[in-house]
């Protein structure tokens, strides 16, 4: 494929994303209040599903307690949040996102000294550990979980430049992480750093003999990848207003990680594409009005939807699209 072909494939791939950016701006304004609420759950979820998509797809380190970071970053909105007024967004998010990388960083710098199977279950370990501290402690408040006092805004000079608790403002502030999530991790795909994590995940042993220090890369991966997942904790804390041990729950992980898989490993449109058709089919399989009675075995019929979906589509969702593309590229080219 010349350099002109390559480009005329990779404009109207560009065009559709931000089409669809498009639409999803333009959703509340004819949008039902039940389908603006569902589709703020989805762009949350494609943020913590992106994060997780950076260790995954681009360095290959399959983590089963990557809902630590995102609980722990909700609860930090829960318990830092004052009782009398709202807190100030321009420290409350960083203080978020910030607890959800510094334990991030600990939970990496003991788990990457193992691999495979060993690294799965010590950071499932990690992560359990954290849903204890949150169920079993007065920190978190038991089973009961805590509410969410008041939402976050931002005041200059008196005046509310950014405040939360309005739903549109909430919305577009929402889109708008999910934006620079993607934005931020389509730069490190294609930075120095983002090839160095390609090579260690083809072939780690190889990178280090090239000199390169792969516990570092990694480690670095790890951190950002919670970090990322905690601005995830933080939209869904402000969202429902409520967090529970739950959200920590390794159930939380599995779902985060069947989302990528449903999307397509190693595409940072599929892990979006993952959490939307994800998050539409738990929808459709909860609804009576599909499944009557039936629908209140909605994980059965998930489970199963899922399965073949996997076994069908190898490489995803995305994979569709790309094997379309491959089709159609000779024709383009001629």
């Amino acid at each position: 494929m010349t350099a002109a072909s390559g480009a005329r494939s990779a404009w109207p791939s560009s065009l559709v994303t931000w089409a669809v950016v498009a639409l999803i701006a333009a959703f509340p304004w004819f949008g039902g209040r039940f389908y603006v609420d569902l589709a703020l759950t989805i762009m949350i979820s494609a943020i913590f599903a992106l994060s997780l998509e950076l260790l995954v797809g681009m360095t290959g380190l399959v983590s089963f307690g990557h809902a630590a970071f995102f609980g722990i970053a909700a609860y930090a909105v829960a318990l830092l949040s004052p009782a009398p007024g709202a807190p100030a967004l321009w420290w409350l998010l960083p203080a978020a996102v910030g607890l959800a990388a510094l334990y991030a960083a600990i939970v990496g710098a003991l788990s990457l000294r193992t691999r495979g199977i060993y690294f799965i279950m010590v950071t499932l370990a990690f992560a359990q550990m954290a849903y204890y501290v949150f169920h079993d402690t007065p920190l978190g408040r038991g089973s009961d979980g805590i509410y969410v006092s008041a939402k976050p805004l931002i005041t200059v000079a008196g005046h509310n430049v950014l405040d939360l608790a309005r739903p549109l403002t909430f919305y577009y502030f929402t889109l708008a992480c999910l934006v620079a999530t993607f934005g931020f991790l389509a730069l490190v795909a294609r930075s120095k750093f983002g090839h160095a994590l390609a090579g260690i995940k083809a072939n780690e042993q190889r990178m280090r003999a090239a000199g390169f220090s792969t516990f570092a890369y990694k480690l670095a991966a790890f951190v950002i990848a919670g970090a990322l997942a905690g601005i995830a904790g933080f939209l869904y804390a402000v969202k429902d207003g409520f967090v529970n041990p739950e959200i920590l729950a390794w159930h939380q992980s599995g779902v985060v990680l069947l989302m990528i898989i449903l999307g397509g490993i190693g595409s940072l449109r599929g892990a979006v594409v993952g959490a939307f058709a994800f998050t539409l089919l738990k929808e459709l399989a909860q609804s009576e009005a599909l499944f009557g009675t039936f629908a209140k075995h909605w994980q059965l019929t998930l489970g199963i939807v899922i399965i073949v979906c996997v076994a069908a589509m190898p490489n995803g969702l995305v994979g569709i699209a790309s094997a379309t593309k491959r089709r159609i590229a000779p024709i383009l080219d001629a």
